[in-house]
C-alpha cells in the first residue's frame, strides 16, 4: 500500500505530506506544518494518559466507598434484584468486585478499539485521545452493567481476577527490572566517565545501606521473638537473596556493578516489609496494627496505598518498550508516542489487581474499614512476588554469560566437526 494513501478509517484526518507536482519550497512548508500537527497530536495523546489515570483513581475510590459505606449510604441498592436482600450483594466484597468488573469492561473495550494503532493520523488514535463525551457514556454503562449481574457471575469474575492480578504483578515486575537496568546504564555507562561511575558507586552504597538498615529494623520490630519464626524466615531469606545478588553482580564473568543490585535489594526489602505488614492485625508478631483503630496514620497509609496502585498501573502502562522483543524500529514523526493497546490492557489487568487488593485476595473476605491488602493471602502473594523478582533479576544477570558460553561451545563443536571432515 502506498505510504501516502488516504486513511481508510472513517473520521480520520489526513495530515500527511503530498509532494507530487508542487514546488520544493511548498513541500518544505507542508512538511514543517505536518511536524507541528504531529507535535500537537502527540501532546493530546500524552495528556490523555493522565485523564485515564484520573479515571482509574476515581474508580479505586468508588470501590473503597462501595466496600466500606455502600450498604449504609446507597439505599437504592434495595431496588436492584441482583443486589440481594438489603443490597448486601452490591457492597463489601461483591461490591468491590462489581466495580472492578466495570473498570475491566471499560478498559477492555478501549484495548480492543485501539490495539495495533501505529500512526497519529489513524481514527483509532483520535478515539484514544478524544471523544470524551462518548467515552463518559461508555464508562457509565460499563460501571452499571455489573450491578445487574447475578452474584454467581461476579464470583466467577473474582476467580479470573486473581489470575489477571497475577499477570499484572508480572508485568509490573518486568517494568521495574527494566527501569533498574536503565538506571544502572545511565549512571555507570562505561569506564571513561569517571564522575558518573563515582556517583553510581555512591548511590549503590546508599541503596545497600538502606537495605541493611531495613533488614535490621524488620528483625527489631517483627522478628525479635522466637514465636515469630515465619517472620524471621522471611527476613533471613531476604538477607540471603541480597548477598547472592551482590556476589553475582561482582562475579568476574558477570561484572555488572553494584548499582542495579543495590536498587533491586532495596526493592526486595520493601516487598518483604510490605508482606509482613499485610499479616492479620490480630497476629502476635504484628502488634502495630492490633488495635484496629482508623487513626490518621491508618487513613494516610490507606490513601498512599491507593496512590501507589494508580502509579504502578500508570507507569507500567506507558512502558510498552520493556515488553518489545525487537527495539530496532525507527521512530517517525507520525508514530504514536506509546502503545495505546498495551496501555489499556495494563489498566484492564490493573482493575483486577485493585479488586484483589481491596478484598485481600480472598473472595470471602470481610475487610475492615480503611484497610487494604491485609491478610495471609496478601502476605504470601507479596512474598512469592519478592522471590520471583529475585529469580528474574538473577537470571537477567547471568543469562548473557550463559548464552555466550553456549555460543562458544557451539562454535567449538562446529569447528571440530569441520576439522574432522577435512582430515583424511
Amino acid at each position: 500500500m502506498d505510504q501516502y494513501a488516504r486513511p481508510a478509517e472513517a473520521g480520520a484526518v489526513d495530515i500527511r505530506p503530498s509532494n507530487s507536482g508542487v514546488p520544493q519550497g511548498e513541500v518544505n512548508s507542508r512538511l514543517e506544518q505536518n511536524r507541528i500537527d504531529y507535535s500537537r497530536e502527540k501532546k493530546k495523546t500524552l495528556q490523555a494518559r493522565y485523564i485515564y489515570g484520573i479515571i482509574f483513581l476515581i474508580i479505586n475510590l468508588k470501590a473503597w466507598f462501595f466496600r466500606d459505606y455502600g450498604q449504609r449510604v446507597l439505599s437504592h441498592f434495595y431496588n436492584i434484584k441482583a443486589c440481594g436482600i438489603d443490597g448486601q450483594d452490591c457492597c463489601h466484597t461483591l461490591g468491590v468486585l462489581r466495580v472492578s468488573l466495570g473498570c475491566f469492561i471499560f478498559f477492555s473495550v478501549m484495548f480492543f478499539t485501539t490495539i495495533k494503532t501505529r500512526k497519529l493520523y489513524e481514527a483509532r488514535s483520535s478515539w484514544h485521545s478524544g471523544w470524551w463525551a462518548v467515552k463518559l457514556v461508555l464508562l457509565i454503562v460499563s460501571m452499571a452493567v455489573p450491578f445487574f449481574l447475578h452474584s454467581k457471575y461476579i464470583q466467577i469474575y473474582g476467580e479470573f481476577a486473581r489470575v489477571g492480578a497475577g499477570i499484572f504483578l508480572v508485568l509490573q515486575l518486568v517494568s521495574v527490572i527494566e527501569f533498574i537496568t536503565w538506571w544502572n546504564n545511565y549512571w555507570m555507562p562505561d569506564e571513561q566517565k569517571k564522575q558518573s561511575c563515582s556517583l553510581g558507586l555512591f548511590m549503590s552504597t546508599i541503596f545497600y545501606l538502606a537495605s541493611v538498615c531495613g533488614i535490621v529494623v524488620m528483625y527489631a520490630f517483627y522478628g525479635r521473638k522466637v514465636e515469630c519464626s515465619l517472620n524471621i524466615f522471611f527476613i533471613t531469606w531476604t538477607a540471603i537473596l541480597l548477598i547472592v545478588m551482590m556476589a553475582m553482580s561482582l562475579h568476574s564473568k558477570v561484572n555488572r556493578g553494584l548499582l542495579s543490585s543495590g536498587i533491586m535489594a532495596s526493592y526486595l526489602v520493601f516487598l518483604c516489609w510490605s508482606a509482613i505488614r499485610s499479616e492479620p492485625a490480630s497476629d502476635y508478631c504484628n502488634k502495630q496494627k492490633a488495635n484496629g483503630n482508623s487513626d490518621w496514620t491508618t487513613i494516610l497509609s490507606f490513601l498512599f496505598a491507593i496512590g501507589a496502585i494508580v502509579m504502578a498501573t500508570f507507569s507500567t502502562g506507558i512502558d510498552s518498550q520493556s515488553f518489545q522483543f525487537r527495539n530496532d524500529n525507527v521512530q517517525e514523526d507520525d508514530d504514536i508516542p506509546y502503545d495505546y493497546g498495551f496501555f489499556h490492557l495494563v489498566f484492564a489487568f490493573g482493575a483486577m489487581y485493585f479488586g484483589m487488593l481491596f478484598i485481600s485476595w480472598n473472595l470471602n473476605n470481610s475487610a475492615r474499614k480503611w484497610s487494604i491488602d491485609v491478610g495471609w493471602a496478601s502476605t504470601w502473594v507479596k512474598i512469592v512476588n519478592e522471590w520471583f523478582a529475585a529469580t528474574i533479576y538473577l537470571w537477567k544477570l547471568i543469562s548473557p554469560t550463559v548464552r555466550q558460553t553456549k555460543a562458544i561451545d557451539h562454535e567449538d563443536s562446529v569447528r571440530q566437526a569441520v576439522v574432522n571432515v577435512a582430515l583424511p
